[in-house]
């Protein structure tokens, strides 16, 4: 006989992330003392890709200082400041002390915007892949409209795939750069959405509730080549009053683990946004706030850090694209996308009914992913991840932990698998 439920409902039915538990099987076999190419993580070794010297100076003087008590509850207000200037200086927009909100990263910016626009049962559309919104559409009792976007479009939404679902939309999520896919919006693409979303609100008049966008641009500094970032607010001045962004230093800084991260938005829902975060305590820590506040008065350096981040990440990036395509040039049934930003390459393994050398067939694409880790040593996440179809055969490859020279080996390492197979 079973017993009865000893956790509350929503803990009894949240779903763990798939990636970590795809980290822990790559972890043990590494703890057996396999070498194993681990890009599963979208993270960064800090060995590797260190956050800059400057703001690592700062934090430990800010400690020292002994700035060691509770932060503000919207955010330091010398980092409010400071974020204001970058977005101005750097992303051409335009918020106040009092429109943004500061938080412990861009987890609990993305929890407190779910909760704060969106009602048990009203609707949230969003693309798969993406990162996560498949889970806080869970811990909101939300209605989850999953948008299935495809390589034809780079994997990033279209206003097509938006709008039959639009009427009855709260909110629509939406990430540029896109984790898992280090793809971004086009900029007709994305006036697009917008336009959706205007006449939609339009449509719907001041007295209704609006139906808002949370734009997630936390990649926004990490693009290469000739890609460009665009926001909605810029190209359209009215989703201003939609429109609440996720960002932070997580990514441009390659500091994860500081924690600083942010919101920009309308000054009432970012009002209530603080209020919320206040009762659970999601603060930035107040050093790690001075710190990036006093690294931000000088944009040089922010600049001169970015551009040798970009390169190195990028040349990670190119290195195994151009390796999925000499393997694809010799036949194997491999395929990647070009990167355009982010930290991510999204590539494909169309393995499904392929036989390895024992005879056994790869039926599923979690065959495949094993099939990889165990016979060429990588590690990476399959798009059902990400909320994708568990047949797809799509994953993201995560360069932040990636040594250049091991390029060479992987790529190495895979044709000798695929030649396994028949």
């Amino acid at each position: 006989m079973s017993s009865a439920p000893k956790v509350s409902k929503l803990a009894q039915n949240i779903i763990g992330s798939e990636i970590i538990k795809l980290a822990a099987e790559v972890n043990e076999k590494i703890k057996q003392g396999e070498h194993i190419y681990n890009y599963t993580i979208g993270d960064f070794n800090s060995k590797i890709f260190p956050i800059p010297t400057e703001l690592k100076k700062l934090i430990v003087e800010e400690y020292n200082n002994d700035q060691t008590n509770y932060p503000a509850a919207d955010g330091m207000l010398e980092l409010r400041q400071a974020v204001s200037k970058l977005l101005k200086e750097k992303g051409d927009l335009e918020y106040g002390i009092d429109e943004i909100l500061i938080a412990a990263g861009a987890r609990p910016v993305i929890y407190a915007i779910y909760r704060t626009l969106v009602d048990e049962g009203e609707t949230v559309i969003f693309p798969v892949p993406s990162w996560n919104n498949n889970h806080y559409s869970y811990l909101n009792h939300a209605n989850p409209v999953l948008v299935d976007a495809g390589p034809e479009s780079n994997f990033m939404p279209t206003a097509e795939h938006i709008k039959p679902h639009i009427k009855n939309a709260t909110l629509v999520a939406l990430c540029s750069p896109q984790n898992p896919t280090g793809t971004v919006f086009t900029k007709e693409g994305l006036e697009e959405i917008c336009d959706l979303i205007l006449a939609e609100n339009l449509r719907r008049g001041e007295d209704k509730k609006p139906v808002y966008l949370m734009y997630d641009q936390i990649y926004w500094a990490l693009t290469y080549g000739k890609t460009e970032h665009f926001n909605p607010v810029t190209l359209r001045p009215e989703m201003k009053k939609y429109t609440v962004f996720v960002d932070g230093i997580s990514k441009s800084l390659a500091a994860t683990g500081v924690r600083v991260g942010w919101s920009m938005g309308p000054k009432l829902v970012i009002d209530k946004m603080k209020s919320l975060l206040n009762h659970i305590g999601a603060w930035a820590p107040k050093p790690e706030q001075m710190a990036t506040a006093k690294y931000f008065a000088d944009l040089k350096n922010y600049d001169t850090f970015l551009a040798n981040q970009k390169e190195q990440l990028h040349k990670r990036l190119d290195g195994f694209y151009k390796g999925f395509m000499a393997l694809k040039a010799e036949g194997h049934a491999v395929d990647a996308i070009t990167p355009q930003a982010a930290l991510y390459l999204t590539i494909q393994f169309s393995l499904h009914g392929k036989k390895t050398a024992d005879g056994k067939v790869l039926q599923t694409t979690k065959d495949v992913t094993k099939y990889i880790l165990d016979e060429a040593k990588v590690a990476v996440v399959p798009f059902y991840a990400f909320g994708a179809s568990e047949n797809s055969s799509w994953y993201r490859l995560s360069v932040g932990t990636c040594k250049a020279d091991d390029i060479e080996a992987v790529i190495s390492n895979l044709r000798n698998a695929l030649k396994k197979l028949s």
